[in-house]
């Protein structure tokens, strides 16, 4: 038996990051290419009259919502099982291989067999997507202060990917020279290299990530991974039904929620340690605000990819440029460049001890939320007589938004990590990734409230409708986050000595 590197000494680093967060960094990198890319095509793939599925507005919003809530629920699921019996190294090889299967199917035909392609890449990405960040997590110890350093630098490897795969994938899919079969082509590609850099480096976690059932004997343990395996494929048709029609969505929607809700409750009574207990209610305060936050925010992909078809002209400063490239990739690029920066002035109000804490950092981000989408009613004021606008000031929203997420985002992912005790982390995290369904889900039919039901109408009205729905959400941001901004003392006493 080679000898393996124990947990202490893959904490016990020098310098500021471990090696394993750059393997692990360039594993979530390709993944988010794959992710961010098919996001940015989905609802202009779906609403594409000639090529793609030929969706009115208001049924791409929903069906781009009911999708993603899918992806993020079934994290909810998928954290469960790594957590309780296949580990985060099985579960992120298991999701990986699904994802690249449902990717090469919907490039083979995309008209075709497009639902059931992107039920397999819900399934993987479930499986995939809270393991990796759990394990980020792993490589340091409680109360190490580099831990927040690490997720950011983690958090700028996700949006390169973000940066790429929505830039690549767009432009392949809206080229005439390619077409929708290339971008989800290339969504696979990438993933596979993505699996591959994992297998290689996986030696260097050690324990990290292995199945909690070591103990079990083999054949028990092979047993219940193998049912994992099975239960996951069984669900397919079910998946495959409730994003062919979104009525069954709405039911899954208004079961899962309840029912992780009553879980949660179930495991914070059971908590015999009262600082546990307060830590998890502080927990929840941020999961439902996160919900509104995401609700909003994920317009990007529903209805501001059909504003920025539609709406917006191709000039940007001097450039001539996609805007569906822009609108999907602006945000990434916003966020590698002022990640760092706005470290630093957190770093520099710390050392003057005025650093905002965690609350109202939270309470912030839903200010910026609220100034961006006042910027995005704003563009409105810019069109000209046939209702298509500036793609200079819809981009200016982006730059306004960016900040709002930084302020939430990174923050999230990290004091999930910290309020939950050992034994919850993969649930804590499920409920994180699932406050983010309810977000989808939401933007989904906010955004399709938004669309004009007349297909044959005017950008006009179009811009009118779209334009009036951002006022309405900038409204409601700036709400939230005074309300957050209010509470915070009361939050910052459940949170006890986490920071």
């Amino acid at each position: 038996m080679e000898n393996k590197l124990t947990l202490e000494q893959i904490q016990n680093f020098e310098g500021k990051y471990p090696k394993q967060l750059w393997y692990l960094f360039l594993v979530e990198m390709w993944e988010r290419f794959c992710f961010y890319g098919m996001r940015g095509v989905l609802t202009i793939f779906m609403a594409d009259q000639l090529l793609g599925l030929s969706l009115s507005d208001k049924e791409a919003n929903l069906k781009y919502g009911a999708i993603q809530a899918f992806v993020y629920a079934f994290t909810f699921i998928g954290g469960i099982f790594a957590d309780k019996i296949l580990g985060f190294k099985k579960s992120l090889t298991f999701g990986a291989l699904v994802m690249i299967l449902g990717n090469l199917i919907i490039a083979f035909s995309p008209q075709q067999f497009f639902y059931f392609g992107i039920t397999l890449s819900i399934i993987g990405t479930g499986f995939f997507k809270p393991n990796i960040s759990s394990m980020v997590g792993d490589l340091y110890k409680e109360g190490d202060p580099r831990r927040d350093a690490g997720f950011g630098l983690f958090y700028s490897g996700i949006n390169i990917g973000a940066l790429l795969g929505g830039s690549v994938c767009v432009y392949l899919g809206t080229s005439k020279d390619y077409g929708w079969s290339y971008a989800f082509l290339s969504a696979a590609v990438v993933m596979v290299i993505g699996l591959a850099t994992f297998m290689l480096t996986k030696k260097s976690l050690g324990p990290i990530g292995d199945s909690p059932l070591q103990e079990l004997p083999t054949a028990k343990r092979t047993t219940r991974e193998i049912m994992v395996y099975v239960g996951s494929l069984i669900s397919i048709p079910l998946i495959f039904m409730m994003i062919k029609n979104t009525d069954y969505t709405d039911y899954f929607m208004y079961t899962i929620g309840p029912l992780a809700i009553l879980y949660f409750l179930y495991e914070t009574i059971m908590e015999k340690d009262n600082k546990a207990q307060r830590k998890l209610i502080a927990a929840f305060v941020f999961i439902m605000f996160s919900v509104i936050f995401w609700a909003f925010f994920e317009q990007s992909g529903g209805s501001l990819a059909l504003f920025a078809k539609n709406n917006l002209h191709h000039t940007l400063l001097f450039f001539d440029i996609n805007p569906n490239i822009v609108n999907n990739t602006s945000n990434s690029l916003f966020v590698i460049i002022f990640s760092p920066i706005l470290g630093l002035v957190w770093l520099a109000m710390a050392k003057k001890k005025v650093e905002p804490n965690t609350v109202i950092k939270f309470g912030l981000g839903f200010l910026f939320l609220a100034l961006a989408f006042y910027v995005f009613y704003y563009t409105k004021f810019f069109a000209d007589a046939n209702g298509v606008t500036s793609l200079n000031v819809f981009t200016l929203a982006y730059f306004v938004i960016t900040f709002g997420e930084l302020c939430l985002s990174p923050i999230g992912l990290s004091i999930m990590t910290k309020l939950s005790p050992k034994r919850l982390s993969g649930m804590m995290m499920g409920m994180w990734f699932l406050a983010s369904a309810y977000g989808q889900y939401a933007a989904g039919l906010l955004g399709a409230g938004m669309s004009s039901p007349d297909e044959k109408a005017s950008l006009i009205t179009k811009l009118q409708g779209y334009t009036e729905g951002y006022y309405q959400l900038a409204l409601y941001a700036l709400i939230a986050g005074v309300l957050l901004i209010v509470i915070s003392p009361l939050v910052k006493k459940l949170m006890q000595e986490v920071k």
